[in-house]
């Protein structure tokens, strides 16, 4: 089942069905109780929003096997914990901003997110899929001079407006720990690779944060992203004003958004 957040004339956002091209409104809570409507709206009809408002965004680094290599860490033993601000939420197609302070080295990050469907707490790995609604695709924009050189601690080069955009929609059934992922930039593939390269799994990650916090609905788990990354490569590759990325997951679909510079 796939669950889309939209809106009709900018009025407040709704929950939906997504059947083939058709979104199917709900009426109640998508985290409890809810109905389909009965009414119908084409795909076209709507304004695409980040599938959840989520009350907090746990992000995970270094979570891939390659991509820990390739920034010359070492392989973590247990996950490597950051937070984004929520305010860093944009909406499928919403452009990602080059913030003024700090334009030159933004950074994308393909990522699988788990979005939490009911409060977890102190829950074992076994049962950790009981807890999630279903996933959907991330993108952890990264201002790399802030997080790995002018700043003791990622929060700011992470967390600037924009830098998370989520969506199109979340997918309640995906097999999360065998599956492809990729980003692209202007149409080129610049990560390849298979959430089966993961370092910590789906349900290692929500048992283990559980144990950290109590995990609301709606909470956002951005998993880690691959190799491939843009400070990585030789010569490096950040974004620019008038860029195109987008972050495909197989049995999701895919997250597209343009970057321009802040005024």
């Amino acid at each position: 089942m796939r669950i889309v957040r939209f809106s009709v004339n900018n009025k407040d956002a709704s929950y939906g069905i997504l059947d083939d091209q058709e979104i199917s409104p709900i009426a109640g809570d998508i985290f409890s109780n809810w109905e389909r409507t009965g009414s119908k709206l084409r795909l076209d009809e709507v304004n695409m929003l980040a599938p959840v408002k989520p009350p907090n965004i746990l992000a995970i680094g270094l979570n891939y096997m390659a991509h820990a290599k390739e920034s010359g860490q070492p392989i973590p033993s247990a996950p490597v914990l950051f937070i984004k601000a929520t305010t860093s939420v944009a909406d499928p197609n919403q452009p990602i901003i080059l913030p003024a302070m700090a334009p030159n080295e933004v950074d994308y990050e393909a990522e699988l997110v788990i979005i939490i469907g009911k409060p977890a707490r102190n829950v074992s790995e076994s049962e950790a899929q009981d807890y999630v609604l279903g996933y959907t695709c991330g993108n952890d924009v990264s201002a790399r001079d802030c997080q790995l050189r002018l700043d003791a601690q990622w929060a700011r080069g992470k967390s600037f407006d924009t830098f998370a955009p989520m969506g199109p929609w979340i997918e309640t059934e995906l097999r999360a720990d065998a599956t492809g992922i990729r980003s692209h930039l202007n149409g080129r593939t610049m990560q390849d690779s298979n959430t089966k390269d993961l370092i910590f799994g789906s349900a290692k990650l929500v048992s283990y944060l559980s144990k950290c916090m109590t995990l609301m609905p709606g909470t956002a788990i951005m998993t880690g992203t691959p190799s491939g990354v843009g400070f990585a490569r030789k010569p490096p590759v950040f974004l620019k004003a008038g860029d195109i990325v987008e972050i495909e997951i197989d049995g999701i679909g895919t997250l597209r958004n343009p970057v321009k510079r802040e005024n």
